[in-house]
Formats: C-alpha cells, structure tokens, sequence
C-alpha cells in the first residue's frame, strides 16, 4: 500500500539533514521565522562591524579635548582589538552550549551598554572602559551571529552564508565609517550623535534577537573557560585558506583604520572628518560591489584573484603615500577594496562549507580571532612605528607586507583548485 501525503511529508522531515532544529516551546513563543532570524543574525555581524569603526572620526577630537598622545590613541584601539580576542578566546563557543538567543542578547545589551559610556566620556579612561566593553561584547556577538547564520539559512547554502557574512561585514565597516563620519562633520552634539545612533540599531537587533527561533535543541550548562581556537580536521584545510585570505584583506583594513584617515586628510589637504574618511568608504563600497560579483564563482577562484587585485591596490596606495597623489589613493582604495571583498568573501566561502554542524559556533570563533588579530595587530604596530617614521615610510613597509602575504595566499587558493 502506497503511504499516504501526511506520511511522505513526516518520512522528508524526518531524513531531512538537522541543520536547525526549533523545540516546541520555541516556536510557540517566538514569532520570527527562520528567514526573519537569519536576517537578524545578519544585521548583528554588520552591527559589530559598524560599531567598531563608529569612534575613528572622533579620536583626533578627543586628542586635542584630553591632551593625549598618538600613543595613547594606539592602546585605546588596542584595548578593544584584545577584548574582541579575548571574548572569542574565552567564550566563543559558548552559544554552542546554551544556545545562539541568550549569548546574543547578552552581547547586544553590553554594546548598548558601551555606547552609553561613550556617550557620557569625560577623560581618556573612560575611553578605555568604553572600548573594551564593546570588544568583549562584539567578539560574542559575531561569533553566535556566524553560528546562527549557517543555522538558518533558508536553503542550507553555505555559499549564500559566506556572501551574507562577507557582506554585513564589508558593509558595515563602510556604513559606519560614513555615518559616523557625516555625523560628526555636521557640528550637532558630536561626541554624542553617533552613539545615539548605535543604541537605536543595537535596540533594535535586540528586539529582533528576543524574538529569533533558536537553532539550539540539547543544551548544556555554561561554561566559560579558555581554550586554543578549535577546528576539527576535515575543516583544517579550508581554514588554513580562510585564515589566509582574511589574514591579508583585514590587514588592510586595519591599516586603513589606524592611518588612512592621517593619509587622506594630508593627501586632499583637508580637514574634513568626512573626506579623511574616504578611503575607508570606497574601501568598503568596493569589498561589497566585489563580493556580489563573485558571490557564486568557485571559492579558490574568489581568493586567488581578489588577493592578487588586494596587492595591486596595496601597491597603488605605497605610491600614492610617496608621490601625494590623491587620485592613485582613491584608486588603490577601490582596487584594494575589490581585492580585499572577493579574497574574504572567498576563503569564507570554502570553510563554511565544511564546518561539522555541531561545531559551527567554535570554528567561526577561530576564524574571528584570525579576523581580528589581522584587523588590530597591524593597525597597532602602525600606531607605533608611525612615531618614530615617516607617514610614506610606515605605509611602504606595511603596504608591502600585506601585498606580500596576499600574493601567498593567491598562490596557495590555486594549489586548492579542483584537479579534475
């Protein structure tokens, strides 16, 4: 006897691969579907990404208003680029355990909680409260909103998670830069403005987090303990392309973050907070444009080509630095940009695909780390050797650093093409 629909339907979901599975009681008491909750998710990894850059226009302000050095500017934004590393050290795989919802919300509360404390800043150190509260809170948040994405996606396609990923966070870097920088240019309440802005969108993420499904069915007690990154062995390969691919185009942006502002504003020969910010806008506009583009063609291909167009524009922008031109600035910005959105977009694409379900929260932490330790270390070490060299010098050396990595990691995506 032939089965009936209704058991034909139960025997699919039942041999239907659980990428997500939503508990009963869930889904009576949250009304977003998983479409609207993958959504969210994506909105919060743009967020981190669009807080993170929300200060930049206002550190010379708070130079001049509380007499600190370049130095001191430096440890501030280190302050947070260790605190992002820290949070995924100590808790990136957290929301593996107690689930996507409650790691989320907790994040997003201490981002709001940030964005007060810069609201209210009175001195250097509460720059530093500041700062960190919103790395430790940035690094939960995307490491649960990466898990989530690859939990809900509405078809299961980790090349559209590596897309929307890539995206959020391209985007959000630019967006931010943009926002904040118009902001602060228009004169109203600077220091406060754009912050004011933060709270609505963190508010709002928030609300969207309380109401997401929860991709999470067995959990266990929390436990926050520090552990090496973790990455299982069938996704080490794929990773080790990521990590490359991410260590040279967030190096750019680490650098452009520290001193491009710095460049820009002497190559332009202009005060204009919205203006020193150009590079990191056509950057970011460029990285978004790339990605969308290459969104479906195979991931080495994305990597290998992105990372040899990151190196061009590297180089563009060392002339530039050299010759004060503002034109191959802009050029090497968007070239760079280009390179910088496919290569990520790329190696992202090959590790999410060959992340274990049950490890996604713990992978996607290692990743951030790799992120963020590409994104700060050099925008650090910049800070530093900046004060004792030449602006042109310092981008040379570093801009030729990253060109060189990003050549190695073309090289090593073409070792990964399919060979038959």
């Amino acid at each position: 006897m032939k089965p009936s629909t209704d058991e034909r339907i139960a025997g699919a979901a039942k041999d239907r691969p659980p990428l997500y599975l939503l508990p009963p009681l869930a889904r009576s008491r949250r009304t977003l579907s998983p479409r609207m909750g993958y959504a969210v998710a994506g909105l919060v990894v743009g967020l981190g990404l669009f807080a993170s850059v929300t200060p930049s226009p206002l550190y010379r302000t708070y130079s001049v208003l509380w007499h600190f050095s370049p130095l001191t500017l430096t440890l501030i934004y280190a302050t947070y680029a260790f605190g992002v590393l820290a949070s995924l050290l100590l808790a990136g795989g957290v929301s593996d355990d107690v689930g996507r919802r409650p790691v989320l919300l907790v994040a997003l509360g201490a981002l709001v909680a940030s964005s007060v404390l810069f609201m209210v800043a009175g001195s250097a150190a509460w720059l530093f409260v500041a700062r960190g509260l919103q790395g430790l809170a940035t690094g939960a948040a995307l490491s649960a909103a990466s898990a989530a994405l690859l939990d809900l996606h509405p078809k299961r396609d980790p090349a559209g998670v590596g897309l929307t990923t890539a995206t959020a966070a391209a985007g959000g870097i630019g967006l931010g830069a943009l926002v904040s920088s118009a902001l602060v240019q228009l004169g109203t309440f600077p220091r406060v403005l754009p912050y004011v802005v933060l709270v609505v969108l963190f508010a709002v993420a928030f609300a969207g987090a309380y109401w997401m499904p929860e991709p999470i069915e067995k959990r266990r007690r929390f436990r926050l303990r520090a552990e090496r990154p973790s990455v299982p062995a069938v996704a080490r390969r794929p990773f080790f392309l990521a990590a490359l691919a991410v260590l040279s185009s967030w190096s750019i942006g680490g650098l452009f973050f520290s001193l491009g502002p710095q460049l820009a504003a002497r190559l332009f020969d202009s005060s204009n907070v919205i203006v020193s910010g150009s590079g990191i806008v056509a950057l970011a506009a460029a990285a978004v444009a790339a990605q969308l583009l290459t969104g479906r063609s195979a991931p080495w291909i994305g990597a290998g080509v992105g990372s040899i167009a990151l190196a061009a524009g590297m180089v563009l922008i060392v002339f530039a630095a050299a010759s004060d031109s503002s034109a191959a600035y802009l050029a090497g910005s968007i070239l760079g940009g280009a390179g910088f959105g496919a290569a990520f977009l790329g190696g992202l694409r090959a590790l999410a695909a060959a992340i274990p379900p049950h490890q996604r929260a713990a992978v996607m932490s290692a990743f951030y780390v790799a992120a963020y330790a590409s994104l700060s270390l050099p925008a650090v070490l910049a800070g530093v050797v900046v004060a004792h060299v030449a602006l042109p010098t310092t981008f040379e050396i570093f801009g030729s650093a990253v060109a060189a990595i990003a050549l190695l990691v073309a090289f090593e995506a073409w070792r990964t093409r399919p060979t038959s």
